[in-house]
């Protein structure tokens, strides 16, 4: 149904390197190299995001991959960036005022959430967590049985996310996913 994307998802806390030099990196990363970057760094204050994000943008340009900003709709309004990905409590408050922008996606954690999303406008969601991980410590995760019930309820993309590895993109792609996100591994190529 969908072409199968390989997702990094980034944090700059995590990169030897400075991230617009990580995301070049990235875009000679061979069989790993991502389709899309979901720029987070939602711990900045919009304005310093706004400058990392351009920096972003460019190298994703550049290096032909697509780029989805992050938590600040007018950062990427400015940017010019078509793509705006929200935390899901933020996607519920503004999603009407994100019908401008060409890719629309949000973070869900249950299939119920996943409906009222592609019902509200977004064009992707991501699901998770699946596997455990250090962005969530602490928090079981939810499994492929749960990425598969996401992908039943809707016709839009679903990307998995938390502790995706290369080794367990088959068995998320199994389990009807469209993509999966990693950010760990993208983060430490």
């Amino acid at each position: 149904m969908y072409t199968f994307k390989k997702i990094a998802v980034t944090s700059r806390q995590l990169c030897a390197v400075d991230l617009p030099q990580q995301i070049r990196r990235l875009a000679s990363a061979g069989a790993l190299r991502p389709d899309m970057v979901i720029v987070r760094e939602k711990d900045l204050p919009e304005e310093e995001y706004e400058i990392l994000a351009g920096q972003v943008m460019a190298v994703c340009r550049e290096q032909q991959m697509e780029c989805v900003l992050h938590s600040y709709p007018g950062a990427a309004r400015r940017l010019g960036c078509p793509a705006i990905h929200m935390p899901f409590a933020c996607f519920r408050e503004q999603w009407e005022s994100l019908l401008d922008f060409r890719v629309r996606g949000t973070s869900v954690h249950s299939a119920e959430d996943a409906l009222w999303a592609q019902e509200h406008g977004a064009t992707y969601v991501t699901a998770g967590h699946i596997y455990p991980t250090d962005c969530k410590r602490g928090l079981a995760a939810r499994g492929t049985q749960f990425l598969e019930r996401v992908c039943r309820v809707v016709s839009i993309p679903v990307y998995a996310i938390g502790g995706i590895s290369p080794q367990r993109m088959d068995e998320v792609k199994k389990a009807g996913a469209a993509g999966a996100c990693m950010m760990s591994e993208y983060m430490k190529i």
